[in-house]
């Protein structure tokens, strides 16, 4: 099977993006030189992003205009002091009914679920970031949407921003999330100020998204040819085969991420000219920063950095009691609920928390420059294997990956750390 045949089989998200790029560079064109007017891009953006639901998800594609047009009457008539309540709540149980629909159809009829029907969950996933982004700042007060206009046409004019934000070909599919305040202000500077051409820039980041996607294809072949006797899956080969079969999981995040931030820029969308004047504003992590992280809390905060932003903005800050827990618990049902869900996340939350009682133990100890090293490297050994459980787990969503864990000495990476966090908070206790 060749590299392009197996693109096109196995990430059709990805394929789909770069299908999406020649539009985002006519955006960009037309934007730049003036032939867009503010109202055209807005139109450009939503009207490409219909169409390319409406392409990607066919009937399925009504999950998120039904989430849009539900958003807009809310807008309409509740008081924003409790809009956020009220947005949250519908949108929430609109998302949970699909992910059910999905495990019912999985799990007791046995049917195969539509690549469509998929793509139009995933979808709305990452625009219920966007409605309750906009519903949070409502409710803070950091932006203003008023449909209080007598005439139609101002009142269509003040709703296609808002259209635009939600229903964007360039987020559609994929992240980043950005705010809705930072999306009008890039919609409103592209013209009077417009960012350098994004060409050399995508170019480099597509080579970047084809060696990813060529590392992964030999890691998938090395994989499907060397897998582990269940007899003796429990030894040295056994845990680097599951170590392997993660990061090739992680991989697809990675590559999916990167072109997402092609398509962004090629939109003229990302420039961060007051920082470092490159292309990374809008970005949702980078695969050596996450990947040479030595600490479990370092890897949550730096794994898909805007949604590990919002839940923090949307759970953590507001939740009084366990907000960490919190946090990963609605996490997992954001994803699905599957089983593999419940496992995973309360791992991640479970080991994050122990990392910080481990690293507040053992840091202070750590005066010689060796010392220092060796709890780097195994720290990022233990990273690596929590991770890896995490990922098997939320991924492979099933029984199968917990049976997959089990056999080998990979999961007794995670139990360890959570013996320990149960340890120092009795010592804690006693101090």
């Amino acid at each position: 099977m060749g590299l392009i045949n197996w693109l096109v089989e196995q990430h059709q998200f990805l394929m789909h993006q770069c299908f999406s790029l020649p539009f985002a560079f006519v955006f960009y064109f037309f934007a730049k030189h003036g032939y867009l007017s503010l109202t055209c891009r807005y139109l450009f953006l939503s009207v490409g992003g219909s169409v390319l639901a409406v392409v990607t998800m066919g009937i399925y594609s009504a999950l998120l205009f039904v989430s849009s047009f539900v958003f807009i009457l809310l807008l309409s008539f509740v008081n924003p002091s409790c809009i956020h309540t009220w947005v949250f709540g519908i949108q929430m149980l609109w998302q949970t009914f699909w992910h059910l629909l999905i495990q019912y159809r999985e799990y007791f009829l046995h049917e195969p679920v539509s690549i469509r029907l998929f793509l139009a969950v995933s979808s709305s996933m990452l625009l219920t970031q966007r409605i309750t982004s906009v519903s949070m700042d409502l409710e803070e007060k950091r932006v203003l949407v008023t449909f209080n206009s007598s005439s139609k046409r101002n009142r269509c004019v003040m709703i296609l921003p808002l259209i635009s934000y939600l229903l964007s070909f360039t987020t559609l599919l994929g992240g980043p999330l950005c705010s809705y305040s930072q999306f009008l202000s890039l919609m409103q500077g592209i013209s009077y100020k417009p960012p350098p051409n994004p060409l050399g820039v995508i170019f480099l980041k597509l080579i970047q998204v084809l060696l990813l996607e060529m590392v992964r294809f030999c890691l998938v072949c090395f994989v499907k040819q060397n897998i582990p006797d269940p007899s003796c899956s429990a030894g040295l080969c056994g845990i680097l085969w599951v170590w392997g079969l993660a990061l090739v999981l992680r991989i697809q995040y990675y590559s999916h991420w990167r072109i997402s931030e092609c398509l962004n820029n090629a939109a003229g969308f990302g420039f961060c000219e007051h920082s470092s004047g490159d292309w990374s504003g809008l970005s949702d992590g980078d695969f050596w920063a996450i990947e040479a992280s030595s600490r479990m809390s370092e890897f949550a905060r730096q794994w898909n950095t805007t949604t590990a932003s919002w839940l923090r903005r949307l759970i953590y800050m507001r939740s009084k009691h366990f907000p960490l827990f919190m946090t990963f618990g609605f996490s997992l049902w954001w994803h699905g609920l599957h089983l593999g869900h419940f496992v995973g996340f309360l791992t991640w939350a479970a080991t994050v928390k122990a990392d910080y009682y481990i690293h507040r133990y053992l840091h202070p100890k750590l005066s010689l420059t060796w010392r220092k090293l060796l709890y780097t490297c195994l720290g990022w050994i233990n990273t690596q294997m929590i991770v890896t459980c995490v990922v098997i787990a939320v991924e492979l969503r099933n029984l199968s990956s917990l049976r997959l864990l089990s056999v080998t000495y990979v999961g007794l990476f995670p139990l360890l750390n959570i013996l320990l966090l149960v340890i120092l908070l009795k010592l804690d206790i006693v101090w």
